[in-house]
Formats: structure tokens, sequence, C-alpha cells
């Protein structure tokens, strides 16, 4: 059974920036640059019934295609920091973008996420790593920015059993308006769209 979420895929450049901020902090384990993603919606493991609902409902969205800037750094878990972070600039696209989303997902019986949207892209995933050492990080890369990027789809993501960072797969991708059209990535009969 998958886990499904959707997301924003980062770009190479983007990626290749984000790459950039790689060590130098003890106890992180790196989230590999192919894995980088911005989660829309985390939905959790489903059953294919319930994984083709939700890939049918999405068909749906109609939105348009937007640019995003990542910048800045920041961890989450303030005294036992688990998370390494780049952040995402506001942008009303990706707010309401994520709001229809999340409004699908609840409409489906998906339980609402108890935490807030902050979109960002994780970096590393901490075990053991003292908050000072955290601190010096940010404090060191601090002024990080990216290149602006157009977003110009969202896709639906699975990943398998793992402790976090991947690999993850692309299940499904929906184009935004302004964009060239985006085939379905999974080729299988509506019956079993996403499960195999």
């Amino acid at each position: 059974m998958p886990r499904l979420f959707t997301a924003l895929e980062i770009p190479r450049d983007a990626a290749l920036s984000l790459s950039l901020l790689r060590g130098g902090l003890p106890g992180a384990r790196w989230i590999d640059v192919e894995n980088y993603h911005i989660t829309l919606r985390f939905i959790g493991d489903v059953g294919g019934h319930v994984a083709d609902d939700i890939a049918d409902a999405l068909d749906r969205v109609r939105r348009p295609s937007f640019t995003l800037s990542l910048t800045g750094v920041g961890a989450f878990g303030q005294k036992k920091p688990h998370s390494i972070w780049a952040g995402v600039m506001a942008s009303p696209d990706l707010s309401a973008l994520q709001a229809e989303i999340d409004r699908i997902c609840q409409r489906l019986g998906i339980g609402a996420d108890p935490r807030k949207f902050t979109p960002h892209v994780t970096l590393a995933r901490l075990r053991n790593t003292h908050p000072a050492e955290v601190a010096r990080y940010l404090s060191a890369r601090g002024n990080f920015s990216a290149t602006p990027f157009k977003v110009g789809r969202f896709v639906l993501m699975s990943s398998r059993d793992s402790v976090g960072g991947g690999p993850y797969i692309v299940e499904e991708a929906w184009p935004l308006t302004g964009s060239v059209a985006v085939s379905r990535v999974d080729n299988a009969s509506d019956a079993s769209r996403i499960m195999r």
C-alpha cells in the first residue's frame, strides 16, 4: 500500500541551488537531490479505490501556472530539531492550489492535516543534532535564495515504507493552465490506476 501525497516538483536548476546547502551539520541525513519537492497535501496510506477516487477528483482542478521562489532556511523542532528545510516565498496561487486540494481530500473523507500548511523543501532529517549546531548551520546559510521558477503542474506522489526522504514516485501529474498539457504518468486501467 503506497503512502500518497500531492506535491510540486523542484526543477533541476533550483535543485542544484538547494544541493549547495548540503553538508556541514553533524547528524544530518541529507535528502537526495532527485527527491526534493514541496508537499501540498499529505494523504497517507490508502487503499486502491480511495487512491483512484482522489486521482479522479484531482482531474477537475483548474488552476493557473505560477512562479515560485525558494528563499531562506529553517528547522522544524525548536528544542529538538528533526529536519532542515528551505523556505518558499508566499504565493497566493500556491495557497489557492493547496487549499483546493485540501478541500477535495476532506470531501473524500481524508481527515484534515493537523499541521498548518508551511510550504518548504525538506533538505535533511536530523538525528541527535544539538540545537546549537543547527543554529550555527542556519545562521551561515540564512541568506539562501534560488532563481524563481515556473510551476506548470502538480503531481500525486507515492513513497514506499522507508525512514523518510524517498524514493518518491510520480503516480500522476496534472497541468496548470498556461502550461503544456501533461499526459498521465500511469497508463494502467482506471480500475487500478495507482495500485498494482
